[in-house]
């Protein structure tokens, strides 16, 4: 019984020491999928309270419109301001949690002035990240 615990015990352990154990949807992504931003860059100044273009990147899947279940793809969300939500959820919608659900590949945002981030973060057709996740490097972007 007690090596029982004990493995329990070092499997839990690792899976919270390891950043990449997330617990994740069941919909697989294709190995090596990238995604990232691709304007503005990771510091860039943008125009305060006027609308800015975001332009989203990925490699190796494609993107399917909300509620279209084809292998390898899946569609963006824009995180702002935000860390990436739970990975075994249906991504939020919400004015940190911007939904591409029509296959969008860029948008316009407008935002205060002040610091600001930005992440990608790939939903499958249910809006629940893949498994495992695919999500862009977060960038901070300075609006002025």
């Amino acid at each position: 019984m007690y090596k029982i615990i004990a493995v329990a015990a070092l499997v839990m352990s690792a899976a919270l020491a390891s950043p990449n154990a997330a617990i994740a949807g069941t919909t697989p992504a294709p190995a090596g999928a990238h995604e990232y931003i691709g304007y503005p860059n990771d510091g860039q100044v943008v125009p305060a309270n006027k609308p800015f273009k975001v332009w989203f990147g990925l490699r190796y899947m494609g993107v399917a419109p909300k509620g279209v279940k084809y292998p390898n793809t899946g569609h963006h969300h824009l995180l702002i301001d935000t860390d990436l939500p739970p990975m075994d959820q249906e991504i939020p919608s919400d004015r940190n949690h911007l939904h591409f659900g029509a296959g969008e590949t860029e948008t316009m945002i407008q935002l205060p002035p002040g610091k600001h981030t930005l992440q990608l973060l790939m939903g499958d057709d249910m809006h629940v990240p893949h498994n495992p996740p695919v999500y862009s490097k977060k960038i901070t972007v300075i609006a002025r």
